[in-house]
């Protein structure tokens, strides 16, 4: 895999913050010892004191937060942990699904190995807002807009209105092949189709946080390429 410039990847920078369109199949931190590159590793290249301050799965892309000296980490995650950082997801969902303003506020409770699951029990609250964008005959994009950091928090709630994102197979959600939206598609002798997105469909669309100087910002992260195909593939085929 090519791994991109992070120069390349920024959508905003400061003295203070730099906000990145965080490419897919790059882990936000190291996830285990070992030579692995992720965002934490290129921004400590561009930035010698860069430090996370959220994180999103390895799988999905979008607009990931960077401080670049310890005042603007503490002012960031405060800002997380007061619930004052707004963020705004995009997915791709299986089948039609009309949500206006849907509150699902179903606790979540991780039970280790990357894996959670809905406890009203023991779990730690987790709401998210969903609202319909656009309708395709088999699938529906959808905003997301999580008040909580749950982890896998978008993906389990969309699970469990029976929503879940296209090809994310750990909550069920099937991948997406040309075959099945396309007519008369034929794929040629001895050759294998693969998912038109070689993983689930969720990207961070969209952030909204104070500066260190106490101005509001709001960033947009373009679709990457995939997700970008992924809805031209739909809207010629599947709407």
């Amino acid at each position: 895999m090519k791994f991109p410039k992070f120069a390349d990847l920024i959508l905003f920078e400061d003295d203070d913050i730099i906000v990145v369109n965080k490419p897919p199949f790059i882990s936000s931190l190291d996830e285990r010892e070992g030579g692995e590159i992720n965002m934490l590793r290129l921004a400590k290249q561009y930035s010698d004191d860069a430090q996370i301050c959220h994180r999103l799965d390895k799988e999905t892309s979008g607009a990931l937060i960077i401080a670049k000296n310890p005042d603007a980490y503490r002012s960031v995650s405060m800002q997380f942990e007061r619930r004052k950082v707004k963020k705004v997801y995009h997915a791709v969902i299986d089948g039609t699904h009309v949500f206006e303003n849907l509150l699902v506020d179903l606790p979540i409770l991780n039970i280790g190995k990357s894996s959670v699951t809905i406890s009203r029990q023991d779990g730690k609250r987790a709401e998210t807002w969903f609202q319909s964008l656009r309708y395709f005959k088999h699938y529906t994009l959808v905003e997301c807009r999580p008040v909580t950091g749950r982890m896998h928090q978008i993906r389990i709630h969309l699970a469990t209105q029976r929503a879940s994102i296209a090809g994310d197979e750990m909550y069920k959600g099937k991948p997406v092949f040309l075959s099945e939206i396309k007519r008369k598609y034929h794929l040629g002798k001895d050759q294998e189709e693969l998912p038109i997105m070689k993983r689930f469909a969720l990207h961070a669309y969209e952030v909204s946080f104070k500066l260190l100087n106490g101005n509001d910002i709001t960033i947009h992260a373009p679709y990457p390429k995939d997700f970008d195909t992924l809805l031209k593939q739909l809207e010629k085929f599947d709407s």
